[in-house]
C-alpha cells in the first residue's frame, strides 16, 4: 500500500483483526454485486469505501425519481441514467482508486457463468425470485461465496450461502425453485428507506469479513429483521441432501 492508502484505511488498519495484511487482501480483491438499487447501494458503497479493489456492478434498470427516497448511490441529476452508470460514479466520488465494471444487463446465466469464475465473492441485490434462483446456482457451480438479501415492506432478510463448505447449504435449500412464491414488488407493496440502508451495510459487512477472513459469517443461518418493532429472529438452515442445486446429481 502507498502513503495514501495507508491513510485512507487507518481506521481499518488500527484493528487487529484487520491490520495491514487483511486490508491488502481487500485491495487485490473483486466482488460482483448484482443489484445497483435499494440493497446495492449501501453495498457498494460500503465495498468501495472499504477498499474492495474491483467491484462489478449488474443491473439492467435506469434511475427512475422513486428510487430516490431509499437508493442512495443515485441522485436527482442521474435520474435516467442505468443505476449502473450512477452507482459507478458515486462510488469514484467516494473511493476513486476502486475499479467498478458497470454492466447494464440483467443477470442471466451466460452473463453469471462469465463473471463468477473471476471473482471472489457475489452479493445478490436483486428484488425478483427467478435472478436469486439464478445466482445462487452460479454460486453453487463456480464455488464463489454468495452473501444474499432482501427487503420488502418493514422486513428484511440476510443469509450467506458458501458452497465451499461441505455442509454448508445454499439458497434453494431454503426456498426451493420448484416454490416460486407469488412475486410481489416494492412498486406495489413499498419499503421502508431506511430498511435497505440496514440489510445493505449487514451484507457488506458479511462480505468483507468473507473477503478479510476474519470474525464468523453467518453461514447456515436465515437473519430476519422486523424495522416496525426492532427485533431480530434467526432461522438454522440445514442442507437438504435432495436440493434439486447443490445436492448430487
Amino acid at each position: 500500500m502507498n502513503d495514501d492508502e495507508l491513510l485512507r484505511y487507518s481506521r481499518h488498519i488500527l484493528l487487529d483483526e484487520i491490520g495491514v495484511e487483511r486490508q491488502a487482501r481487500l485491495l487485490s480483491a473483486h466482488a460482483v454485486v448484482i443489484g445497483a438499487g435499494g440493497l446495492g447501494s449501501p453495498v457498494a458503497l460500503f465495498l468501495g469505501s472499504a477498499g474492495v479493489g474491483r467491484l462489478t456492478l449488474v443491473d439492467p434498470d435506469r434511475v427512475d425519481l422513486t428510487n430516490l427516497q431509499r437508493q442512495l448511490a443515485h441522485a436527482t441529476d442521474r435520474v435516467g441514467q442505468p443505476k449502473v452508470e450512477s452507482a459507478r460514479a458515486a462510488v469514484a466520488a467516494l473511493n476513486p482508486g476502486v475499479q467498478v465494471q458497470a454492466l447494464a444487463a440483467r443477470a442471466d446465466d451466460a452473463l453469471l457463468d462469465a463473471l463468477l469464475p473471476t471473482c471472489d465473492l457475489v452479493l445478490d441485490c436483486s428484488d425478483n425470485f427467478a435472478t436469486r434462483q439464478a445466482v445462487n446456482a452460479a454460486s453453487v457451480r463456480h464455488r464463489v461465496p454468495l452473501v444474499s438479501g432482501s427487503a420488502l415492506r418493514f422486513d428484511g432478510q440476510l443469509a450467506v450461502f458458501d458452497p465451499r463448505q461441505a455442509e454448508a447449504p445454499c439458497y434453494a435449500c431454503l426456498f426451493p425453485p420448484s416454490q416460486a412464491p407469488e412475486e410481489v414488488q416494492c412498486a406495489t407493496m413499498g419499503v421502508f428507506a431506511p430498511l435497505v440502508g440496514v440489510i445493505g451495510s449487514l451484507q457488506a459487512a458479511e462480505a468483507l469479513k468473507l473477503l478479510a477472513g476474519i470474525g464468523q459469517p453467518s453461514t447456515g443461518r436465515l437473519l430476519m429483521f422486523d424495522s416496525l418493532r426492532l427485533q431480530w429472529s434467526e432461522v438454522r438452515v440445514p442442507r437438504q441432501v435432495a436440493c434439486p442445486v447443490c445436492g448430487p446429481h
